[in-house]
C-alpha cells in the first residue's frame, strides 16, 4: 500500500492562461493558483508530488480541457468557505461549457437575484478556478469583469470554451 503524505503538496503544469499551481491536501484538490500571482511556501507546502495521484489526476483533466476534449471535471475537491462561499462554489460548477452568467443569474440560482454583489464576492474567494469555472460569471450587461487570475487570462478561458465552427472547442 503507498502512503501518500500529509499536508499540502503541488506540482505545477504549464496551460494556455500561464502556468498554474495546484495544490492538494490529503485526497483533495484544495487550490488552483496562477503562477504569476503570489503564493508563499507554506500555501505550497514543502513538497513537490508531481506523481501525487490527485495532482496527476487533475493535471490530466486540465490537460483534455485545454486541448478541448473535456467540459466538465470529476475530481476530489476541498472548499473551505462558510455556507454562502460554498453554496456559490457548487452554483458555478453547474455553469455548462462554452455558456456564461451573470452575478445576478447565480444570485436567482441561490434564491434572490439580488445577491449579486454578495455572490461576486464568494466567486472572488474561488480557490479552485477553471474546475470551478468562475471565469464564466459576468457583469450584467454581458461585459467582463473581476477574475482574480485577471481579465486576460479570463478572456483566454472563454475563447477556449468558445464553441468553433467546424470543431467543437477553440484549440491553442
Amino acid at each position: 500500500m503507498t502512503v501518500r503524505p500529509r499536508g499540502p503538496r503541488h506540482t505545477v503544469i504549464a496551460s494556455p492562461v500561464d502556468d498554474v499551481l495546484l495544490i492538494a491536501d490529503g485526497d483533495e484538490l484544495v487550490r488552483v493558483v496562477f503562477a504569476a500571482h503570489s503564493v508563499g511556501e507554506s500555501a505550497r507546502g514543502p513538497l513537490a508530488a508531481d506523481d501525487d495521484p490527485v495532482l496527476a489526476a487533475t493535471r490530466h483533466q486540465l490537460r483534455e480541457y485545454f486541448d478541448g476534449d473535456r467540459t466538465a471535471f470529476d475530481l476530489p475537491l476541498r472548499t473551505d468557505g462558510n455556507e454562502f462561499d460554498t453554496a456559490v462554489w457548487h452554483a458555478l460548477a453547474d455553469i455548462p461549457c462554452g455558456t456564461t452568467v451573470t452575478y445576478g443569474d447565480l444570485g436567482e440560482r441561490l434564491g434572490d437575484r439580488r445577491l449579486a454583489q454578495r455572490v461576486g464576492q464568494s466567486v472572488g474567494r474561488n480557490p479552485i478556478p477553471i474546475v470551478l469555472p468562475c471565469h464564466r460569471v459576468v457583469g450584467a450587461d454581458g461585459s467582463l469583469t473581476g477574475f482574480g487570475g485577471g481579465l486576460a487570462r479570463k478572456r483566454i478561458l472563454l475563447d477556449l470554451e468558445e464553441p468553433d465552427a467546424d470543431d467543437g472547442m477553440r484549440l491553442f
